[in-house]
């Protein structure tokens, strides 16, 4: 599991180099992925774009090839390899037609939209080229896959300019749209300053990938030692299920799993360590916000489970949210299984030695958990990320 989180670090790291133009750092990323799964058809292809803008061209032929061998059935990285050996062949249409398919397979990968850009431009599609460009650069908040692709014979310094400057004042605007109803749109349009902000934050924030699991830690810490300096905060905010009950005191099932045992600092420690192994993966895969929504959400499921089977206990902890997110990675390993073949075999055998391990200790006489939040918390945690998978990463799953 933890080098199926390694590896999904680097395809990312990978990616964003790639957005800012940066082939060799990309390089470098998906040579680690390489390491650590040789047979990752994702991973050839990452080296096939990063080598594609090195001008390593006979690497990327290799990288191609080897993609076409891992995934004969075509697919996202399929047609994408093949619209890469044909653009290198200067068969500019046919590869074309082999990225449309690529997007049709996958539209929310901003290189494809990038890449179609360029094939666009060297068909002399200019106004095209420069939806697509300003599509890629929506995907991929705010980048412009500078020097990703082979200089075109037939466009002057000049020109490129031009059409550099017209992809940036359509950066936020929709792409589907004329450009003169796009000029006149108040919606995402150059001229308004709220939108732009809000592209500068979410590239900003595609930068740091952990930064909701390691701002949801340094919360889970900050409230322990206001706890610990007022235990008043202890009082109010512990799930005691009978005040629940009685007098409707419902936020308990809320700030119940940012408290921790003040009796006991190995509780919250346990608990960070674990948000931050497992956390940081399932962040990458569904993204900051469905990962956030995840994680909350599955622990106040916990509590509710918790509330009904013991409705005269006592809890605190973020336990039911962790075991929330543990269950949306197994669900993304379960349903991808056959996608990541040997490596996701393996990866689901872990998840299920250490979800039997921790139900052993939480069932264990004297153990003193409250097991069914750990339970509710897994449960609408896998039910959640099947729920919230993002339709890319689902449509080449299989059961």
């Amino acid at each position: 599991m933890e080098a199926q989180t390694e590896l999904q670090n680097y395809l990312e790291q990978g990616r964003e180099a790639l957005a800012q133009g940066k082939g060799r750092e990309a390089a470098i990323a998906y040579a680690h992925g390489a390491q650590l799964e040789t047979e990752n058809p994702q991973v050839h292809l990452g080296l096939a774009e990063a080598n594609l803008a090195l001008g390593n061209y006979g690497v990327v032929q290799m990288a191609c090839r080897r993609v076409q061998e891992l995934q004969t059935n075509g697919g996202t990285e399929g047609w994408t390899a093949q619209s890469l050996l044909e653009l290198l062949e200067r068969r500019y249409d046919r590869a074309l037609q082999s990225v449309d398919k690529a997007i049709e397979s996958d539209p929310g990968v901003g290189y494809l939209h990038a890449l179609r850009s360029y094939l666009l431009r060297a068909n002399g599609q200019d106004y095209d080229a420069n939806l697509a460009r300003a599509r890629a650069t929506r995907l991929s908040y705010g980048g412009r896959y500078e020097n990703c692709f082979p200089a075109l014979e037939n466009k002057s310094a000049a020109a490129e300019k031009v059409a550099s400057a017209a992809t940036t004042a359509d950066v936020t605007a929709p792409a589907s749209k004329p450009r003169a109803e796009r000029e006149t749109s108040s919606g995402w349009s150059q001229s308004n300053p709220m939108q732009r902000q809000m592209v500068r934050t979410r590239f900003a924030l595609s930068r740091y990938p952990n930064i909701v699991t390691i701002s949801l830690i340094i919360i889970n810490i900050l409230v322990y030692i206001l706890m610990m300096s007022n235990p008043a905060v202890f009082n109010f905010g512990v799930q005691d299920n009978a005040r629940i009950i009685n007098n409707g005191e419902y936020w308990r099932l809320f700030t119940g799993m940012f408290l921790h045992d003040p009796n006991s600092i190995y509780h919250i420690a346990l608990n960070m360590f674990s948000l931050y192994f497992v956390g940081q993966g399932v962040e990458i895969i569904y993204g900051k916000w469905r990962y956030l929504v995840i994680y909350l959400a599955s622990g106040i499921i916990g509590g509710l489970a918790f509330l009904l089977l013991s409705p005269d206990g006592s809890a605190v902890g973020a336990s039911g949210a962790i075991f929330g997110i543990f269950g949306a990675i197994g669900i993304f390993y379960l349903v991808n299984r056959r996608a990541l073949g040997r490596a996701g075999t393996g990866a689901i055998g872990q998840w299920m030695f250490w979800l039997a391990l921790n139900l052993l200790f939480g069932f264990a006489p004297g153990s003193n958990i409250a097991v069914w939040a750990h339970i509710g918390g897994l449960i609408g945690g896998m039910i959640l990320a099947f729920l919230l998978m993002p339709r890319a990463r689902r449509g080449r799953m299989f059961f």
